[in-house]
């Protein structure tokens, strides 16, 4: 089914593309980002698809802890896969791709409002599209929505407005994690994310819960993704960090992605060979890029930026 990719082009490259765009303008950081990142995975999966609400679609209500008519372990998951996946790597990898651009926008007002448009567009793709083919009949009920609505607005708010702008923290001189250590280590941390996260191996719940049990690994995972992004934002302050301490952790937790799909959710021989081959060219892809990144030798630390990369700043164009 990779022909989805055309139609869910306008939310996620869309979506990703605003968040970065308005937060530079803002001159906020990646704090903002990841604030957005979970703003943007609640009008997806609450207003979009309606997942987090419905009893049906993807069997998110099986998941257990149905909370006030939300699936809580669903959204945890998501937020958290939407936060790194959909919109942090690709603006870090993007970056890493093409340094001269990282400080400033891609896009002028216009563009920023065709971005806006398109994610919005891509919102009501997936509204039209998913929800009558694979739960038809539900709508999610309109104290849902328009707590969604209330909760991404909140969201924007702290993002924007609230967090302060982005500055260079005193960092200590110690030596960052080596490379490999931090390509393992993310590796690591996103197959226990999924490990935790969603049922795998045919059971209907994270972590092989049963009921109001699953709010342990809930807690778990909520833990561990603090603990990381404390981590990586201490680390990645440090002077000693390079553009190559980043893509370790992109590319850790890319291949990692690819490598869990390939062992939890394959289903059939097109599902595998294709995984394999995105394995394959994303590890010759990570080899090409560090190589780069190596003989240019640009150093990305200063700020709070949790995947090492300079804090995003506003630029006169």
């Amino acid at each position: 089914m990779a022909w989805l990719i055309l139609l869910w082009m306008p939310i996620y490259g869309a979506g990703a593309l605003l968040i970065r765009e308005v937060v530079l303008r803002r001159g906020r950081g990646w704090p903002s980002i990841l604030l957005l990142a979970i703003a943007y995975e609640i009008v997806e999966d609450g207003i979009g698809l309606q997942a987090l609400s419905s009893p049906r679609l993807y069997d998110a209500a099986s998941w257990g802890a149905r909370i006030l008519g939300i699936n809580a372990p669903y959204w945890e998951a998501n937020a958290l896969y939407h936060a790194v996946f959909t919109v942090s790597v690709p603006i870090a990898l993007t970056d890493l791709l093409f340094p001269a651009h990282r400080a400033r926008p891609y896009l002028g007002r216009t563009g920023t409002a065709v971005a806006a448009v398109m994610a919005v567009l891509g919102v009501a793709v997936l509204r039209l599209t998913v929800p009558p083919s694979q739960d038809p009949g539900y709508q999610a009920p309109l104290p849902v929505v328009l707590g969604c609505l209330v909760l991404v607005l909140a969201l924007v708010a702290l993002a924007l407005r609230v967090l302060p702008p982005t500055h260079t923290a005193p960092a200590k001189p110690a030596a960052p994690p080596r490379l490999v250590v931090l390509y393992g280590a993310s590796a690591t941390a996103t197959l226990v994310f999924f490990g935790l996260s969603f049922p795998v191996f045919g059971q209907q719940q994270p972590a092989f819960t049963h009921g109001l049990a699953v709010l342990v690994p809930m807690g778990v995972t909520a833990v561990t993704a603090i603990a990381c992004y404390r981590f990586l934002s201490r680390a990645a302050a440090r002077p000693a960090w390079t553009q190559r301490h980043t893509l370790a952790v992109v590319g850790g937790a890319l291949v990692a992605h690819s490598v869990g799909g390939l062992v939890i959710m394959a289903r059939t021989a097109v599902d595998r060979v294709g995984l394999v081959a995105i394995i394959g060219l994303t590890v010759l892809g990570l080899v090409v890029l560090d190589r780069r990144l190596r003989t240019a030798d640009i150093t990305g630390g200063g700020g709070p930026a949790p995947l090492g990369i300079h804090a995003l700043r506003s630029r006169p164009e």
